[in-house]
């Protein structure tokens, strides 16, 4: 489950500690811009540089599509740094001239920097706009420097993740909600049908399998459609649609929840396993009280569920 675009901005110490990986790495590179990203789906962000008046035309908070991107070839499943000493000297890169030369760079070095599940966070690399050669020290010492980094953010990513499904918890769901409430939304409130029946007839490991795969099909609901999925704990959900005021695009996407959630095998089907919603939606630039609202939704899946389960209500 890749970091979200703005989870690391809720990370404690976040800016000092990103820079403070900066300036250790310069300590090796003194004449290299220094720069750390982040990956999303499709781009790459510019988190940080050691510089920002050089030669070569990176700033932070630039965003770039990934398939353009030198970093997206480094080899993440192996853990391997990209060197390029010449750019000007590699065929291999005709796709990305243009780009490179755009941005003046032409000697590279990148650090893939990698969650403790295997999952890239993104890079620490280092570059300059003429060709240059990289120590084998100096990569070595980088390489640390990215593990330090990769312990702070899986110490960080651990607070804001439940333990058994990897979904954003409570704390993060209020936490990034007071960051982003103005935008306006629609919250779904989840609670599973059927859940008891399944720990009591085959154990809490096959519920603790069925709270997963549900994480899973959430993961890839809001990848496709926006928005953050949380578990609140137990089996019940929250997905927090932000930026939807449109009540018939809603009705939709609560019909998708319900298919996606009510289709399972026969043993689980046979247990009717499924999923009731209540959703509740916020105006932009309210006055919003998250608690007020998560109690609007549970009243609404509580209405859900006396009609007859595996339906959703409005508040």
């Amino acid at each position: 489950m890749r970091i979200q675009l703005n989870e690391w901005q809720l990370y404690k110490n976040f800016d000092e500690l990103s820079n403070d990986i900066l300036d250790m790495a310069k300590e090796f590179l003194p004449d290299r811009l220094i720069y750390l990203t982040s990956f999303t789906e499709q781009e790459q962000i510019i988190l940080k540089l050691s510089a920002t008046d050089t030669a070569i035309q990176l700033q932070e908070g630039m965003t770039v599509p990934l398939h353009e991107t030198v970093c997206n070839r480094i080899d993440f499943s192996r853990n391997v740094p990209l060197i390029y000493e010449d750019m000007r000297k590699e065929a291999k890169l005709d796709d990305l001239r243009l780009t490179l030369i755009k941005a003046n760079i032409n000697a590279y070095l990148g650090i893939p920097i990698l969650l403790a599940n295997g999952e890239a966070f993104g890079t620490l690399c280092a570059a300059h706009s003429e060709a240059s050669e990289f120590s084998a020290k100096s990569i070595e010492m980088l390489q640390r420097i990215a593990k330090l980094f990769s312990y702070y953010l899986d110490l960080e990513r651990m607070a804001f993740r439940d333990a058994l499904t990897g979904l954003y918890n409570r704390q993060f769901l209020f936490r990034d909600f007071e960051a982003g409430s103005t935008a306006g939304g629609a919250l779904f409130f989840l609670d599973l049908d059927g859940f008891k029946q399944i720990n009591d007839k085959l154990g809490h490991d096959a519920g603790d399998a069925v709270l997963r795969e549900v994480a899973d099909r959430l993961e890839t609901f809001v990848q496709q459609q926006g928005g953050i999925a949380v578990r609140l704990g137990g089996d019940e959900f929250i997905v927090n649609m932000m930026d939807l005021t449109d009540e018939e695009e809603i009705r939709k996407l609560a019909e998708q929840l319900l298919d996606r959630l009510s289709t399972w095998d026969a043993q689980l089907a046979a247990l009717r396993l499924s999923v009731s919603i209540g959703i509740v939606l916020y105006n932009a630039n309210g006055v919003h009280k998250l608690d007020s609202l998560l109690k609007q939704a549970d009243n609404a899946l509580y209405r859900a569920k006396a009609i007859g389960k595996n339906t959703y209500q409005f508040h």
